[in-house]
């Protein structure tokens, strides 16, 4: 993380912005041992990160309902 006074962010604010929306990684301003951040928004969904994985599942899935777990299954 980058980590900027508020004397260089005034200096270069716009590429400063600009990078954290290219880049998506914040950036922390620090003024008077505080610390400010500056974050993309995000807007996307969490799950649309999830790639597909069709060869995980060796089986036929059909057969995953009919398993009997009541040997398995403890109250």
């Amino acid at each position: 993380m980058e980590y900027f006074s508020v004397s260089r962010l005034r200096a270069n604010l716009y590429q400063v912005v600009d990078r954290v929306i290219r880049s998506g990684r914040p950036v922390e301003i620090v003024r008077k041992g505080r610390r400010v951040r500056i974050v993309p928004e995000t807007t996307d969904d969490p799950l649309a990160a999830v790639r597909p994985h069709p060869d995980y599942l060796t089986s036929d899935p059909e057969s995953l309902v009919h398993i009997d777990w009541s040997r398995e299954w403890r109250p």
